[in-house]
């Protein structure tokens, strides 16, 4: 599986950027997709995710502000971000893991087994 992610930028605080997750994968569907950051001097945080069937979950940091979403004919995941804030500046990755419908989504690093080569997105004050 690899992952290819996109749409990195510098913008203002306040500002909407979306990135894109693409994915080289037979059978897309059936992987649970999620977006990681990391901010300078800080660790590895999870931002978002989506399930196989579509539920999401989201950090308490981004909720109200950030959506995750997928296209399966695509085998792309994407991060609307919206609002945006200096402190959303990071590099961005996507993960990935094969699921089975009653699996719940994950929120851990450990619980991905592939991963993006990140995006780096700086939202200026």
């Amino acid at each position: 599986v690899q992952l290819q992610a996109s749409g990195r930028g510098l913008v203002q605080a306040g500002d909407s950027l979306r990135l894109s997750c693409a994915a080289s994968v037979t059978s897309f569907s059936r992987y649970a997709v999620a977006w990681f950051r990391r901010a300078p001097g800080k660790e590895r945080e999870f931002v978002a995710a989506i399930s196989r069937s579509s539920s999401t979950d989201y950090a308490e940091s981004v909720k109200g502000r950030f959506t995750i979403s997928r296209d399966n004919a695509k085998k792309t995941v994407f991060l609307q971000m919206n609002s945006l804030k200096p402190e959303d500046t990071a590099v961005y990755y996507c993960a990935a893991r094969s699921t089975i419908l009653t699996m719940p989504l994950g929120t851990a690093p450990d619980d991905y087994n592939y991963w993006g080569q990140g995006t780096l997105v700086t939202v200026s004050s």
